[in-house]
C-alpha cells in the first residue's frame, strides 16, 4: 500500500502578502469655494451679532425715548366752503404746539419741520416751520399758521358733517408733522431720520 498523505486539521497554503497601499504624492487640495463661503458666512454673522450687541449697549446707556408733541392752543378764525360747487375751502388756522425732548442724554436737531392740515382725510394746507436744535429734557414751542384757499373734495355725507360742525362751532382737523431730525449723543451726530407725528385739533 502506497504512502498516503493525510491532512490532520486545516490546511494552510502559502501566505498571501498584504496589499500595499499607494498614496499619491501630487499637490494637496486647496480650500476651495465652499470653504471661502463658509468663512464669509461666519464673518457676516459675527459682524451682525457685534452690531446688535453694540446697539443694545447704547440703548441701555442712553435709553432713547419718543418726541412728545401737544397742541396747546388752536385759533380757527375762518373755515368756510366757497366756489360754485363748494369745492373751495378758505381757512385761517393758527396753532401753538409744544415739542418735548424727553431724553436725558440725547439732543435733537430738527433739520426740517413741515406741518400739514387735513379735514375729513382731505389735505388742504401745509406750512414750513423754522429749524432749531433742542437740548436734553427741553420743551420748545412752535407756531404753525395755515392761511389761504385750497380745493377740497367732500361727498354728500361729508357736507352734512361739515354743516353740523359749523353749527356747533367746532371742527375736527388733523395736523401732521413731517420731521427730518438728527440725534446728538455726546459729540456724535446720527444720520437724518423721518418720523411722522399726528395731532388732532378740535
Amino acid at each position: 500500500m502506497g504512502e498516503q498523505s493525510q491532512l490532520n486539521g486545516a490546511y494552510y497554503g502559502p501566505s498571501v502578502p498584504p496589499q500595499r497601499s499607494y498614496h499619491s504624492h501630487g499637490r494637496g487640495r486647496g480650500c476651495g469655494p465652499c470653504c471661502f463661503l463658509g468663512f464669509l458666512c461666519k464673518l457676516i454673522v459675527s459682524i451682525v451679532v457685534l452690531i446688535g450687541i453694540l446697539v443694545l449697549v447704547l440703548w441701555l446707556v442712553y435709553r432713547p425715548s419718543e418726541i412728545k408733541v401737544h397742541v396747546v392752543n388752536a385759533t380757527l378764525r375762518e373755515f368756510n366752503l366757497t366756489g360754485n360747487n363748494n369745492n373751495q375751502i378758505r381757512y385761517n388756522l393758527a396753532l401753538d404746539m409744544s415739542v418735548r425732548n424727553t431724553n436725558r442724554k440725547i439732543g435733537i436737531y430738527y433739520d426740517r419741520i413741515q406741518a400739514e392740515a387735513f379735514y375729513q382725510g382731505e389735505w388742504f394746507a401745509s406750512t414750513e416751520i423754522d429749524t432749531f436744535f433742542q437740548g436734553r429734557k427741553n420743551t420748545t414751542m412752535i407756531h404753525p399758521l395755515f392761511q389761504g384757499t385750497s380745493t377740497i373734495l367732500l361727498s354728500g355725507s361729508d357736507m352734512i358733517r361739515f354743516n353740523r360742525e359749523k353749527n356747533d362751532g367746532t371742527f375736527n382737523i388733523d395736523v401732521k408733522l413731517n420731521l427730518r431730525i438728527r440725534f446728538k449723543v455726546g459729540d456724535v451726530k446720527t444720520r437724518r431720520m423721518k418720523p411722522n407725528v399726528k395731532c388732532d385739533v378740535r
